[in-house]
C-alpha cells in the first residue's frame, strides 16, 4: 500500500482533532470492528507491474514513459513577495516600485501536451503540442484517433525490445473489439459466444450469458495500443490505477510548468507555447536520471510495504475471524 498517494481527513473528537490517512480504501460500512481495505485488484495489478518492471529491467530492456498534460494561458505562480508597507499604487509609484503583474481573471485558454521519455531524455520529435479548442475537459480532445496516430509514429522511433509505460486513459485504452456488457443486448451476447464458439443454451438468461462472457472474455480484452507495439515487437506496461508517483515524467511535467509559472507575464497562449517548448528544450537526461532514479526508490519502497502491510493485516482477518465465530455461537446458545 502506498503511502505516497493518499488523502488525509481529520475528524473532531472531545475537542482534539484526529488525522486519518486514506490509501486507495474503500468506503464500507461502519461496523464494530472497523480496518482500512485496499481494493484486491490494485493491490494485484500494482504486484504485476512492479514484478514486470524490475524483471524487464534485469533483461536489458529500454523503458520509455508517455503521459499528456496541458498548460493554460494564466499559469502563473499562485503566490508572490508583496511588500506589506505598500498600501497602494500612489504609494508605490512615488517610492520608485512596481505593483507588478495582475492576477489573470481566469486560466483561459490552454495546450494539450503530449510526450515520452527515458533515462536518455525525451524522444527526438515526440511532442505532440496543439491548442485545446472547444471542450473544458481535455481528455475530450486528446481522444483515441489522436493518440494512436502519435503512437503509431513513436513505435518507429523506439529500440524494437522497448518497453512502454503509459496509464489507463480512455483514449490510451480502445479495446481491439468490443466485448458484451451489462448494457448490451441480449441478442449480442449470444452472437458474441457463437461467432467465439462458446457454448450456450438458448434459454439462457442475460445474467447467464454475462456469466460465460466473463469467463471468457480475457482471452479477447486486448488493447489496440498494445497490439499495436505487439507487432512492431514492443511491449506497453500499464500502470495501476491511482499510481502516478510511479511515472517519472510527472516529476518531469512538474519541473516544466514550475517554469513556465515563473516566465509567464503576458498570459497570452502563444507566448505560453514558447515558453512551453523552451522549458521542454530545457529538460535534459540528467533531469530523467534522476526522476527515474527518484521512481526506482518508490517502486522499492512500495514492494516494502505490500509486505508489511501482509504481515499487519493477516493477524486481524484471523483475530476478527475467530471473534465473528465465537459471537456466533454465543447469539446461536
Amino acid at each position: 500500500m502506498s503511502v505516497l498517494n493518499m488523502k488525509i481527513c481529520m475528524e473532531k473528537d472531545k475537542g482534539k482533532v484526529k488525522m486519518y490517512i486514506l490509501l486507495f480504501c474503500r468506503y464500507l460500512k461502519r461496523s464494530r470492528r472497523s480496518h482500512l481495505i485496499e481494493r484486491d485488484d490494485i493491490i494485484r495489478w500494482r504486484r504485476r507491474y512492479l514484478t514486470s518492471i524490475k524483471e524487464y529491467r534485469s533483461q536489458g530492456k529500454p523503458i520509455y514513459y508517455l503521459d499528456e498534460t496541458w498548460v493554460n494561458e494564466g499559469h502563473t505562480k499562485e503566490k508572490v513577495w508583496v511588500d506589506t508597507d505598500i498600501k497602494n499604487r500612489r504609494q508605490a509609484f512615488i517610492e520608485g516600485l512596481s505593483t507588478g503583474l495582475k492576477n489573470p481573471s481566469g486560466k483561459g485558454k490552454r495546450l494539450i501536451v503530449l510526450h515520452i521519455g527515458s533515462e536518455l531524455g525525451f524522444v527526438n520529435e515526440g511532442l505532440l503540442l496543439f491548442e485545446e479548442r472547444k471542450t473544458e475537459n481535455y481528455h475530450e480532445e486528446m481522444n483515441a484517433s489522436v493518440f494512436e496516430n502519435w503512437f503509431s509514429n513513436m513505435l518507429q522511433k523506439l529500440p524494437k525490445n522497448a518497453v512502454i509505460v503509459m496509464d489507463n486513459a480512455a483514449y490510451h485504452s480502445r479495446k481491439l473489439e468490443k466485448i458484451p456488457t451489462t448494457s448490451s443486448k441480449k441478442k449480442d451476447m449470444q452472437e458474441w459466444l457463437k461467432i467465439k464458439n462458446i457454448p450456450f443454451n438458448l434459454e439462457m438468461v442475460r445474467s447467464e450469458l454475462l456469466h460465460l462472457i466473463r469467463l471468457n472474455k480475457n482471452e479477447y480484452n486486448m488493447y489496440v495500443t498494445d497490439e499495436m507495439a505487439k507487432e512492431n515487437g514492443q511491449i506497453v506496461l500499464r500502470l495501476p490505477p491511482y499510481h502516478c508517483e510511479l511515472n517519472p515524467i510527472e516529476k518531469i511535467w512538474a519541473q516544466v510548468k514550475n517554469e513556465v509559472a515563473l516566465k509567464n507575464t503576458t498570459y497570452k497562449l502563444k507566448e505560453v507555447k514558447n515558453l512551453l517548448l523552451q522549458a521542454l528544450d530545457n529538460v535534459t537526461p540528467t533531469h530523467w536520471q534522476n526522476c527515474v532514479k527518484h521512481i526506482l526508490k518508490v517502486e522499492e519502497k512500495m514492494c516494502k510495504l505490500d509486505g508489511i502491510m501482509d504481515s499487519v493485516i493477516e493477524p486481524l482477518i484471523i483475530s476478527i475471524g475467530n471473534d465473528d465465530s465465537d459471537t456466533s455461537s454465543s447469539e446461536d446458545e
